[in-house]
């Protein structure tokens, strides 16, 4: 604002103050003379105080034409004219280009790393407003509907519409029937300055001159397309419906460049009363076509009431990432980016539809999927749902907790080595095993409900196979994998290892798809961990959480498809044409189905399932979320190479053979120091266990039979007879795997001991 036109503000607030008295007595005035008196008195005084020529001129012009007036209607008139002069100056207008860039849409939208759209979200509840629409890209037709329903004399006046406001003030005057007489820009104004805004049903006196002068002010530094414009991107024509972009599309679900003439004539119709009832609206609309005389007939616009009656709704132009969205957007009118990139969120979305409609039969209805670039933590696909076909589209998969299956097995494993308790040479026993808990007994099954005897760890990770996992977790204890797992970024665990005792080795722990892949990324980034995110914006925190050595074993097991085919046969979704490391996971009842894995570059997740806990039918890793993640992966890496990791320093390579030819002879991997010195410590037996009675078995003698018929065998399960059997620390029976006992009542501590005296295993059990 120049320093003129400041000094120009203040004067004439300041006259407006002194002589607005004076100027509503000469208004209201019986006689001309009082009413001379009057006007010549507030001229005389502006003349005498305001050194602005401009404002003198126009004074003088507009006071003689006031003595002109006397009739009741003009006095009104002569009220407006008034207030204008007295408050030129008094407000600055905003520009045309200040309000389009003050100009806020009711979605916020979020891009992907490249910058393209991929989705538009509503963040303001108050209204529905889409983007600025130009003049240019409206339909003529709703532009001639509503200049003649609005103001027929628009590119005629200069923001106010005289004739059409002395018609309105005489037939206020000589009936009851109240006409409006506000021009486009008059209403403009009132869009533009809130405090226009009618406080009741109707305008005071003050607003409506204020209105005046505002529209006055627009015509003098807008062009006629600019005020029409604006017009119709800021007002409102239903309900919540702001604007001719959401209108269009909300009532029509077309761009506003596409409206027929029917439609352009309903929708300048709503203008004067936006939520009238469908039929009134109707009513208003012929009667607009015929005055307009439009080819439209009656017939063709009623036959779009049922737009107005019923509920609207506004299609997004594009809704590839809704979680993400709702995730990284908050406030109206902003512009978010994420490191998603859209053409892999919208392959990852496309493959998870398709293979959701194969199962469909299958009692699948639900997946979610997450692409992770490993190096940077950097999520590239999030896809939280199957969007309209899911079962509860609002609900996030990929956040969702689900119970894990067998997918925390390599952290297992990858602990054991870490610590050195085992090697992926050591034999574990896959056979029936009963564990006695507070609750009865866990007897862990395989998912062939088969036992494959004296297998390897290599053998039995790669074909998940249940028992040794429970074996290994029975070696290094619960309470260190709950530990390993927290620090792997899994939360809300329970804080002791006893609430989810030996069955936590297949995953009875819940966590999301989330945790998974970014617990899978740490093994693919050599044991180092650090945040996912959605974001450039975020920060992310890195530690070495895993032993690279240790992880680099784990690795080459996930990824080693001969071991692998013992359960899932050499040809499976889990077979690339390059390298990757994966595991399948299925938890109890076929609730749940994974798959994550990992290539050189990227982690790809996959869960498939049903939000409503029900289970799947016949569904396993290799048929439900398995495909999923192989095309995934085909397309990530189709102009993309995935090489194996180098073996770390201290990874040291060994031929194994394994005695009694348990597996064939073999290249393994050994951290080093762990690798077997010679030939006959290839085979590494099991400590002999006991198998009966479990723990705190308790044995009841039936006194109807004799006592001297009473006889107890206590089993073991061994590889050789450097053992010896003790009860209550004393030797009973010989080295051998089944011991017969006469019982009695009591309390009893039974145990294995090796030659040393030291004890291999122990129970507690009971006879009364």
């Amino acid at each position: 604002m120049s320093r003129r036109h400041r000094r120009n503000k203040m004067i004439t607030t300041y006259l407006m103050r002194i002589f607005f008295v004076n100027l509503f007595e000469a208004a209201v005035s019986k006689t001309r003379a009082q009413a001379n008196r009057r006007v010549n008195l507030i001229k005389n005084q502006i003349v005498h105080r305001s050194n602005s020529p401009r404002l003198q001129t126009k004074t003088c012009c507009w006071t003689n034409n006031i003595i002109s007036l006397s009739s009741q209607w003009k006095t009104s008139l002569l009220i407006a004219t008034f207030s204008y002069l007295f408050t030129t100056y008094a407000y600055a207008i905003p520009t045309f280009d200040e309000v389009k860039n003050s100009y806020k849409k009711s979605d916020a939208v979020l891009l992907d790393r490249h910058g393209e759209i991929i989705h538009e979200l509503r963040v303001d509840e108050k209204g529905r407003r889409l983007e600025w629409i130009s003049l240019k890209d409206i339909s003529p037709s709703l532009i001639k509907a509503v200049i003649h329903s609005e103001d027929k004399r628009f590119y005629d006046h200069h923001g106010v519409d005289w004739r059409a406001m002395g018609v309105a003030i005489f037939e206020s005057l000589v009936s009851k029937n109240n006409r409006g007489a506000s021009t486009i820009t008059m209403q403009l104004a009132s869009t533009v300055d809130k405090d226009l805004k009618p406080k009741d049903s109707r305008r005071t006196l003050s607003q409506k001159w204020n209105q005046i002068r505002v529209a006055w002010e627009i015509e003098n530094t807008w062009s006629k397309d600019e005020i029409l414009e604006a017009y119709l991107n800021l007002i409102t024509f239903r309900g919540e419906l702001q604007g001719v972009s959401s209108t269009s599309r909300g009532l029509f679900d077309k761009e506003p460049s596409g409206l027929n003439e029917s439609e352009s004539i309903i929708i300048a119709s709503l203008i004067r009363s936006p939520n009238a009832q469908a039929s009134d609206v109707i009513k208003r609309a012929c009667k607009l076509a015929s005055s307009m005389k439009s080819q439209t007939q009656c017939e063709n616009i009623k036959s779009l009431a049922k737009t107005l009656s019923g509920t609207y709704s506004i299609r997004p132009r594009i809704s590839l990432a809704p979680h993400v969205a709702r995730e990284l957007l908050q406030n109206e009118g902003t512009r978010a980016v994420s490191t998603l990139d859209a053409n892999i969120q919208r392959f990852a979305t496309e493959v998870l539809k398709y293979q959701l409609i194969l199962l469909k039969n299958q009692n699948v209805h639900d997946g979610a999927v997450t692409v992770v670039e490993n190096k940077t933590g950097d999520i590239l696909a999030y896809v939280g749902n199957s969007g309209l076909s899911s079962s509860a589209r609002y609900v996030d998969g990929v956040r969702a907790r689900r119970q894990a299956g067998s997918t925390l097995k390599p952290f297992l494993y990858e602990l054991a080595i870490e610590r050195r308790i085992i090697t992926a040479a050591s034999i574990l026993d896959d056979s029936p095993l009963d564990i006695s808990t507070p609750v009865g007994l866990y007897i862990p099954q395989n998912y062939d409900n088969e036992f494959k005897g004296l297998v390897s760890v290599r053998s039995a990770l790669s074909g998940s196979l249940n028992v040794p996992a429970v074996r290994t977790l029975m070696l290094i204890g619960t309470e260190p994998f709950v530990k390993r797992l927290k620090e792997l970024g899994f939360e809300n665990l329970k804080e002791s290892g006893d609430y989810y005792g030996f069955s936590l080795a297949l995953g009875s722990a819940d966590v999301s798809l989330y945790e998974l892949v970014n617990g899978y990324r740490t093994l693919a980034n050599n044991g180092k961990w650090s945040d996912l995110r959605l974001s450039f914006d975020m920060n992310t925190n890195e530690k070495q959480v895993l032993e690279k050595e240790a992880v680099f074993i784990i690795s080459d097991i996930l990824s080693d498809r001969e071991s692998r085919s013992a359960t899932f046969g050499f040809e499976n979704p889990l077979s690339t044409r390059f390298w990757t490391s994966v595991k399948t996971g299925t938890s109890k009842d076929m609730r749940d189905n994974w798959c994550i894995g990992y290539s050189q570059k990227y982690t790809v997740g996959v869960w498939v399932g049903n939000f409503t806990g029900e289970p799947m039918w016949n569904v396993t890793g290799i048929t439900g979320a398995a495909p999923i993640w192989l095309e995934i992966m085909n397309y990530l890496h189709r102009n993309t190479p995935s090489l194996p990791p180098q073996p770390p320093q201290r990874v040291v390579k060994n031929r194994i053979e394994f005695e009694h030819h348990i597996e064939p002879e073999k290249d393994e991997w050994f951290i080093e120091g762990t690798q077997p010195s010679s030939i006959e410590l290839n085979t590494i037996h099991l400590n002999p266990h006991i198998i009966y009675p479990t723990e705190r078995t308790i044995i009841a003698l039936d006194p109807d039979i004799p006592e001297r018929h009473h006889l107890i065998f206590f089993e073991a399960k061994a590889s050789n007879t450097n053992f010896q059997w003790l009860l209550n620390n004393k030797k009973i029976g010989t080295p051998s795997e089944r011991v017969s006992w006469k019982p009695k009542k009591g309390k009893y501590v039974l145990s294995l001991v090796d030659k040393q005296n030291r004890i291999i295993d122990s129970v507690e059990f009971e006879v009364r």
